[in-house]
Protein backbone atom coordinates (compact mmCIF):
# COMPACT_ATOMS: atom_id res chain seq x y z
CA UNK A 1 0.00 0.00 0.00
CA UNK A 2 3.19 2.22 0.56
CA UNK A 3 3.72 2.29 -3.20
CA UNK A 4 0.34 3.34 -4.02
CA UNK A 5 -0.16 6.03 -1.76
CA UNK A 6 3.60 7.68 -2.82
CA UNK A 7 2.21 7.57 -6.29
CA UNK A 8 -0.69 9.15 -5.35
CA UNK A 9 1.49 12.36 -3.77
CA UNK A 10 4.17 11.94 -5.42
CA UNK A 11 6.15 14.35 -3.12
CA UNK A 12 8.35 16.70 -4.63
CA UNK A 13 11.07 19.73 -3.02
CA UNK A 14 11.29 22.79 -4.30
CA UNK A 15 14.28 24.02 -2.54
CA UNK A 16 14.35 27.77 -3.91
CA UNK A 17 10.71 28.21 -2.25
CA UNK A 18 12.37 29.15 1.08
CA UNK A 19 10.20 26.61 2.81
CA UNK A 20 11.77 24.10 4.89
CA UNK A 21 11.76 20.27 3.38
CA UNK A 22 10.01 18.54 6.48
CA UNK A 23 7.12 21.46 5.85
CA UNK A 24 6.76 20.90 2.35
CA UNK A 25 6.58 17.39 3.03
CA UNK A 26 3.79 18.04 5.72
CA UNK A 27 1.79 20.37 3.60
CA UNK A 28 1.69 17.67 0.92
CA UNK A 29 0.36 15.23 3.23
CA UNK A 30 -2.21 17.75 4.26
CA UNK A 31 -3.20 18.43 0.84
CA UNK A 32 -3.58 14.85 -0.41
CA UNK A 33 -5.43 14.23 2.62
CA UNK A 34 -7.93 17.32 2.05
CA UNK A 35 -8.67 16.50 -1.69
CA UNK A 36 -8.94 12.71 -0.92
CA UNK A 37 -5.93 11.42 -2.05
CA UNK A 38 -5.53 9.68 0.32
CA UNK A 39 -7.74 8.04 2.83
CA UNK A 40 -7.75 6.86 6.83
CA UNK A 41 -6.06 4.14 6.98
CA UNK A 42 -3.60 4.13 4.44
CA UNK A 43 0.08 3.88 4.58
CA UNK A 44 3.19 6.26 4.03
CA UNK A 45 6.84 5.90 2.62
CA UNK A 46 8.74 4.34 5.38
CA UNK A 47 10.74 7.37 6.65
CA UNK A 48 13.93 5.86 4.64
CA UNK A 49 12.12 5.35 1.49
CA UNK A 50 11.15 9.13 1.60
CA UNK A 51 13.97 9.89 2.25
CA UNK A 52 16.23 8.16 -0.25
CA UNK A 53 13.40 9.23 -3.13
CA UNK A 54 13.98 12.34 -2.42
CA UNK A 55 17.40 12.74 -1.35
CA UNK A 56 17.02 14.14 1.47
CA UNK A 57 18.40 13.01 5.23
CA UNK A 58 16.03 10.81 7.16
CA UNK A 59 15.91 12.85 10.19
CA UNK A 60 13.98 15.26 7.85
CA UNK A 61 11.06 13.01 6.80
CA UNK A 62 11.10 11.92 10.60
CA UNK A 63 10.68 15.34 11.78
CA UNK A 64 7.29 15.94 9.57
CA UNK A 65 6.46 12.24 10.13
CA UNK A 66 6.79 13.27 14.01
CA UNK A 67 4.72 16.98 13.31
CA UNK A 68 1.97 14.96 11.28
CA UNK A 69 1.76 12.51 14.27
CA UNK A 70 1.60 15.40 16.93
CA UNK A 71 -1.37 17.27 15.01
CA UNK A 72 -3.12 13.84 15.01
CA UNK A 73 -2.89 13.77 11.17
CA UNK A 74 -1.37 10.25 11.26
CA UNK A 75 -0.33 7.43 14.00
CA UNK A 76 3.02 5.76 13.72
CA UNK A 77 2.96 2.18 14.76
CA UNK A 78 6.55 0.85 15.78
CA UNK A 79 7.59 -1.87 13.34
CA UNK A 80 4.57 -1.48 10.95
CA UNK A 81 4.72 2.06 10.08
CA UNK A 82 2.82 5.37 9.57
CA UNK A 83 -0.81 5.58 8.94
CA UNK A 84 -3.12 8.40 8.19
CA UNK A 85 -5.46 8.62 10.97
CA UNK A 86 -9.05 9.77 10.85
CA UNK A 87 -8.70 13.07 11.83
CA UNK A 88 -10.41 15.26 8.98
CA UNK A 89 -7.88 17.90 7.01
CA UNK A 90 -9.16 20.72 5.26
CA UNK A 91 -7.18 23.29 3.62
CA UNK A 92 -9.33 26.65 2.90
CA UNK A 93 -9.05 28.38 -0.74
CA UNK A 94 -6.34 30.73 0.59
CA UNK A 95 -4.04 28.32 1.41
CA UNK A 96 -4.79 26.43 -1.77
CA UNK A 97 -4.09 29.54 -3.51
CA UNK A 98 -1.01 30.30 -2.14
CA UNK A 99 0.59 26.95 -2.65
CA UNK A 100 -0.81 26.96 -6.59
CA UNK A 101 0.65 30.82 -7.03
CA UNK A 102 3.65 29.65 -5.64
CA UNK A 103 3.88 26.74 -7.70
CA UNK A 104 3.02 28.36 -11.25
CA UNK A 105 4.85 31.50 -10.56
CA UNK A 106 8.39 29.41 -10.26
CA UNK A 107 7.04 27.05 -13.61
CA UNK A 108 6.33 30.43 -15.52
CA UNK A 109 9.33 32.45 -14.73
CA UNK A 110 11.67 29.37 -15.50
CA UNK A 111 9.42 28.38 -18.97
CA UNK A 112 9.38 32.69 -19.28
CA UNK A 113 13.30 32.39 -19.41
CA UNK A 114 13.44 29.76 -22.11
CA UNK A 115 10.67 32.31 -23.98
CA UNK A 116 7.80 30.28 -23.55
CA UNK A 117 4.63 32.35 -23.61
CA UNK A 118 2.09 32.19 -21.20
CA UNK A 119 0.25 31.18 -23.93
CA UNK A 120 2.02 28.55 -25.57
CA UNK A 121 1.99 26.69 -21.38
CA UNK A 122 -1.58 26.56 -21.43
CA UNK A 123 -1.72 25.33 -24.84
CA UNK A 124 0.76 22.73 -23.84
CA UNK A 125 -1.15 22.14 -20.38
CA UNK A 126 -4.62 21.33 -22.42
CA UNK A 127 -2.95 19.14 -24.55
CA UNK A 128 -1.59 16.91 -21.70
CA UNK A 129 -4.82 17.31 -19.89
CA UNK A 130 -6.46 15.75 -23.66
CA UNK A 131 -3.87 13.42 -23.27
CA UNK A 132 -4.95 11.88 -20.12
CA UNK A 133 -8.16 12.56 -20.07
CA UNK A 134 -7.98 9.78 -23.02
CA UNK A 135 -5.98 7.07 -20.72
CA UNK A 136 -8.98 7.36 -18.42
Amino acid sequence: MAETTLKKIEFSLDPKSGVPFYKQIILQVEMAIADGRILTGEQLPTVRSLAVDLSINPNTVARAYNELEIRGIVNTQQGTGTFISGKKTKLDEIERERVLAGITQSFIIKAGSYGFSIAELIEYLKGIEAHMEEKK
